[in-house]
């Protein structure tokens, strides 16, 4: 196993995973500013994929692009955490996701901006000035919704509860990992925790939000060992064209 490909699908995968859940709210958002917000979102998470992957293709070296590696692998050979295949939920859920996510992938970002790998940290200097965006965003709609009526604060702690079980892979360190903080490639993800915890503290204080007390947590997308059945269903819609017409090109 390549340790820096491994790495670097990872890294694609979440931003493909969750930029193409993200990208369902299309013309379903509940307000015209959110619909495009959300909209944009998507498309710098799928703009960072096509980075990510397109690295990965080179690492790699069998002459495949990032859209094979996109559109031509099956469920059980994506590396993404289970967080962002989740389905959305309503608009609650989506942005709880969002923030607990984003407010990973920032501090991701920042030591990958670091990193010593000259592609790693050019990608993440372009990303992390996007993200640093999506962060103030998501976390302000967090805080709206969690401190506003009972109904919406409802619903996002119900969202809160619901996700929680999932955000301790983010920082489920392995072997890849180890070896890619040992070259200074990127952070240790278990070395983040920490500033996510007390981030992520501060947001929902504000929001009038309880955080779970469980460390429980799903595993499994991270290796591919495991993913949930959603993946294989969202698949089917994100990779039909390319594999009803294989090689179509317009």
């Amino acid at each position: 196993m390549n340790a820096l490909h491994e790495f670097l699908l990872r890294t694609g995968d979440n931003c493909l995973i969750l930029g193409h859940r993200v990208s369902e709210w299309c013309g379903h958002a509940p307000v015209l500013e959110e619909d495009i917000a959300l909209a944009n979102t998507a498309l710098d998470l799928l703009g960072q994929t096509k980075l990510w992957l397109t690295y990965a293709a080179e690492v790699e070296g069998k002459g495949r692009s990032a859209d094979d590696l996109a559109f031509l692998r099956d469920a059980w050979d994506f590396r993404n955490v289970l967080l962002t295949e989740v389905p959305n939920g309503d608009f609650g859920r989506t942005m709880m996701r969002q923030y607990l996510f984003d407010q990973y992938h920032l501090l991701m970002l920042q030591g990958l901006a670091q990193s010593s790998d000259e592609t790693v940290r050019g990608i993440a200097a372009k990303a992390v000035k996007e993200v640093a965006y999506h962060v103030d965003r998501s976390r302000d709609t967090v805080v709206g919704l969690g401190d506003g009526t009972d109904e919406s604060h409802r619903r996002m702690q119900e969202a809160l509860d619901y996700l929680w079980p999932y955000v301790g892979e983010m920082f489920a360190s392995d072997t890849v990992d180890a070896e890619m903080a040992e070259g200074g490639i990127s952070p240790d993800p278990a070395s983040l925790r920490d500033a996510w915890d007390a981030a992520v503290a501060d947001t929902m204080a504000e929001a009038t939000l309880a955080l779970p007390d469980s460390r429980f947590h799903h595993k499994g997308g991270r290796d591919g060992r495991m993913h949930t059945e959603h993946l294989g269903h969202m698949l089917t819609q994100m990779q039909w064209l390319q594999r009803a017409y294989p090689g179509a090109t317009w």
